[in-house]
């Protein structure tokens, strides 16, 4: 070995970068992620992780040979095993020393706070951050009163990557969801990222917080669970039974397991490639029990969105965040846990529980941590201005906390009065107070005010918007004026207009109904099209929101279905309820006003439903008057119907906000005051109607039990018969003849005849290589049942071991080839190439093996060198439903449509390597749109 590419000015690092670049654009060629490549490093394995087989490896020996002046011999490249292994050779022949790049990247600090602009996927921005500066903490998790643990980003994506490893052991195909009902804890985020870097889709539901309701709660699960198709749900033993209670109502969900179960399987030896444009998980917003809404958001519109915010807050790594927000909302889990991940902040975070319990604890959290950025819904401000004793936060200091979103639902101008006015005193400013607008179907994110500015409240002219809808600024004397929070402007590269009932835009302070556009905008709800025909007006997305525009910004007055008219007035009834429930006796937040339908007049009723635990008449008489007297006084007219109900008859959603069509339902259908079941009787109910499910689904399984065992029977009764038959017959063509009757045989008795398609490129003389997907043990059966007889099959070494399988195959002239010692992979394709050019068919397995997932698997260069080099067409082969069939190395079969699909025959347009890439490239292209399985190639 000679040379002296290593000398000169550069110095060896420069060339050390410069190998790694070459092996990562050969990497590309053969097919490898762009993205996945940029994670490996010098001890990576060239072959394992980089994708370069023999042929690839003599290909790097050329470019090494012309890009670095440095002269090495073949039996190198057949030998190294990692980048490292090579540069030590070069480094030899050259005579200089290198730094090992594994070591510099441990030590190494970037210095750089925020992650890169080109990282587009959630997991790409694990990966960076583990890379960059993996002991830094991501999380502080409050989980148990005082106690706190940090989580690292490292420590992140390991968790994330056995949960993942775990995943794709119990046979999770990439795109699949899965559905997480955990509480806040560090399994969550092991469960829901390693759902990520497994291929998988999360699906985040809300652990049961009241047995009293546990009924009503496992039945909007079940819908969710159905509607997503989720086939895995990870729980706690807080949420197991409620797992169990589920899973016979939902067929599609194949295992109940916990995040610790899953990480009990190691590292994967490979794992999906996770794109932009993959679906990232879904978000259920609140919907009825019968019509989820799971609105489906990509890794692009997470990114599009956090970086929106992230440029509109100016919030940057230097921040501390302080959340209790529920991680099955979009506030919490986006906003804050993946904003963290984008921008570098430091999240502080305990559970919603906890601040439930006590509400001080989250601005003493902020207090401790000196936090400067938090978010909650308008209630929970509501909570510490009204509710906290003096003596609760005495000695506090909020004065580090600079950005106090208020969102999620409707924003009162009386509470935020209330609360500045109470902390100002503790250090809060009241311009802190940011007042922002967003919803799942934009992520999260769409409108925020100017930093700084403080809230900014409209006062309009009360009858102008409820008679004309218009929102005229009233006088400064009018006492009956109504005060509307401004929510800001669009988010950067988003846009914001309102429209009429016809989808028409009109003019600014004109109410109507809000729409948005902008690429954090959600492609639809998941397997909900009637829910998805009222969601887009051509390229905007309907947001279900009433509102108006003043200059450039954004003022809502209410939600479209939750509008009441009455007497030819709009009735918007935040306005009613957040008075209601400051009346003596009233539940605070325990207030629904609906419209209710009188079949009579063909009118809408106005009903008020207030939580109470007065129960003597003259109490409830008189909370009743004060309730039509306020009715009076802010709409003009009274009450049709005044509710008293005991607490928690209000219907909300997991996050808080009233559920006012549900109430109206309950209420039209007398439902609305009842006794509610004992725990044990909604246990005993959801556990007879799981029986009767799990009943049915028992009847379904004996019956592919026993489609099974007939299989195997006919399998047992015809192969042997076939393997005497083979080894005994005289010639080879009668030999592949009785294969080729037997395998066709043994598929009929079975009901298993594929389908097939496109078999006339067969017909024609001439030698040919047939390249196909590898799905399973049956995908020879099969191949050999439709193709002629005429072809032989590339089979790998290692069947040779077997003396029950290498005895027929020697008989039918099968091909075998070395996968792992390189230096005999190379005789072998000479062997190869030499049968083709003495007129010999063959068929490759262009994978080289296969795995129990759905998923095409990176094509070896082997076929398509021979057909290059021998001048023979290519026929792409698909192969359909053997996975299904047998599954990896399972022995027990399950019925499936099978399908057989040729396409056209490819020539090579040369015979050298850029020749057999493209003719690989177009016979896997073909391939992946036909097979219809992912492309798992990373």
């Amino acid at each position: 070995m000679t040379g002296s590419g290593f000398s000169g000015a550069q110095g060896p690092p420069d060339y050390e970068a410069r190998l790694l670049n070459a092996v990562r654009e050969l990497a590309r060629e053969l097919g490898r992620n762009g993205d996945d490549l940029q994670r490996l490093g010098p001890d990576s394995s060239l072959e394992r992780d980089f994708g370069l087989d023999s042929l690839g490896r003599v290909e790097l020996l050329a470019r090494v040979q012309r890009d670095f002046g440095i002269q090495l011999d073949g039996e190198v490249f057949l030998t190294v095993e990692t980048p490292h292994d090579l540069i030590g050779k070069m480094k030899a022949a050259a005579g200089v020393e290198l730094i090992a790049a594994a070591e510099a990247a441990e030590t190494a600090d970037t210095g750089q706070e925020r992650a890169p602009e080109d990282i587009v996927t959630l997991t790409g921005l694990i990966d960076w951050h583990a890379s960059a500066h993996g002991n830094r903490v991501y999380i502080t998790l409050y989980e148990d009163g005082d106690r706190s643990r940090d989580i690292t980003f490292r420590q992140l994506k390991d968790e994330a990557m056995a949960v993942a490893s775990g995943l794709l052991a119990h046979d999770l195909a990439q795109g699949e969801r899965v559905a997480i009902m955990l509480p806040t804890s560090r399994e969550f985020f092991a469960a829901f990222y390693g759902t990520l870097f497994a291929g998988g889709v999360p699906v985040p539901l809300y652990p049961p917080a009241r047995p009293s309701q546990l009924e009503d709660h496992v039945r909007r699960i079940v819908g969710i669970v159905a509607n997503s198709g989720a086939v895995l749900l990870v729980a706690d033993s807080r949420t197991m039974l409620v797992g169990r209670l589920l899973r016979p109502q939902c067929r599609g969900l194949r295992a109940i397991l916990t995040a610790g179960e899953l990480s009990t399987h190691g590292i994967a030896p490979l794992l999906p490639r996770v794109k932009t444009d993959d679906i990232a998980f879904l978000q259920y917003t609140s919907g009825s029990t019968g019509n989820p809404k799971g609105v489906v958001l990509t890794h692009a519109n997470l990114i599009a969105n956090l970086r929106a915010m992230q440029y509109a807050s100016g919030v940057t790594s230097s921040d501390i965040f302080v959340s209790w927000l529920p991680l099955y909302h979009d506030m919490g889990l986006i906003g804050a846990c993946m904003g963290s991940l984008y921008a570098g902040f430091r999240l502080i975070l305990f559970s919603p529980l906890s601040f439930l319990a006590r509400p001080s604890r989250w601005l003493w959290t902020i207090h401790r941590h000196r936090a400067t950025v938090s978010a909650a819904p308008n209630f929970a401000y509501e909570m510490c201005a009204s509710r906290m004793q003096d003596s609760e936060i005495e000695g506090m200091d909020l004065g580090s906390w600079r950005l106090a979103y208020n969102g999620a639902e409707p924003v009162s101008p009386d509470t935020i009065e209330r609360f500045a006015d109470r902390f100002s005193h503790y250090g809060f400013n009241r311009n802190a107070m940011t007042p922002v607008y967003g919803l799942a179907e934009s992520s999260v994110g769409l409108a925020f005010p100017p930093l700084g500015r403080g809230p900014l409240f409209d006062r309009v002219d009360r009858s102008g918007l409820t008679l004309n809808g218009i929102a005229r600024p009233a006088a400064e004397d009018d006492p009956l004026a109504l005060r509307v929070v401004c929510c800001g402007k669009a988010l950067p590269g988003h846009e914001i207009r309102i429209v009429n009932a016809s989808g028409m835009p009109i003019p600014a302070r004109n109410v109507g109904r809000v729409q948005f556009k902008g690429p954090s905008s959600t492609s639809g709800y998941f397997g909900n099209s009637r829910a998805n025909e009222g969601l887009f007006n051509g390229d905007w997305v309907n947001t279900g929101d009433l509102g108006y525009l003043a200059a450039g910004e954004l003022y809502l007055t209410g939600r479209e279905k939750d509008l009441i008219i009455r007497a030819g007035r709009n009735i918007y009834p935040q306005e009613l309820e957040e008075a209601v429930s400051r009346i003596s006796g009233i539940r605070k937040g325990g207030v629904a006003v609906f419209p209710a339908s009188d079949p009579g007049s063909g009118t809408e009723r106005l009903v008020v439903l207030a939580e109470t635990r007065r129960e003597v008449g003259a109490e409830r008489g008189r909370i009743i008057s004060d309730i039509n007297n306020l009715a009076v006084d802010l709409l003009g007219m009274p009450a049709d119907d005044v509710v008293l109900a005991p607490p928690r008859t209000v219907l909300k959603t997991s996050s808080g906000k009233v559920r006012r069509s549900a109430c109206r339902q309950m209420y039209e259908s007398g439902a609305l005051i009842r006794k509610q079941h004992s725990v044990w009787r909604q246990v005993a109910r959801l556990a007879s109607g799981s029986a009767i499910a799990e009943a049915g689904q028992l009847l379904g399984g004996c019956a592919g039990w026993l489609w099974s065992a007939w299989a195997w029977a006919v399998f047992a009764a015809i192969v042997p018969c076939a393997w005497i038959f083979i080894v005994t017959a005289p010639g080879l063509g009668l030999r592949r003849l009785i294969a080729k009757a037997g395998a066709r045989l043994a598929l009929a008795l079975a009901g298993l005849t594929p389908q097939v398609s496109g078999l006339r490129p067969f017909s024609v003389g001439g030698p040919s290589v047939v390249v196909s997907n590898h799905a399973s043990y049956l995908d020879s059966l099969v191949l050999t049942a439709v193709l002629p007889s005429r072809f032989t099959f590339v089979a790998k070494q290692e069947l040779l071991k077997n003396p029950f399988a290498a005895i027929p195959l020697r008989r039918l002239s099968c091909a075998f080839v070395e996968r792992f010692d390189s230096a005999r992979r190379e005789e072998d394709t000479r062997v190869l190439e030499a049968r083709a050019r003495s007129g010999e068919s063959l068929v490759f397995f262009a994978e080289g093996t296969f795995r129990r997932l759905p998923g095409l698997l990176p094509f070896r260069l082997g076929a398509f060198a021979v057909a290059a080099r021998c001048s023979i067409p290519v026929v792409p082969v698909a192969l359909t439903g053997t996975r299904t069939l047998l599954r990896g190395d399972d022995m027990w079969p399950h019925f499936s449509r099978l399908g057989v699909a040729a396409g056209g025959a490819l020539s090579a347009e040369g015979n050298d390597w850029q020749a057999a890439l493209k003719l690989r490239d177009k016979s896997r292209s073909w391939i992946l749109d036909h097979a219809g399985e992912p492309d798992i190639a990373s």
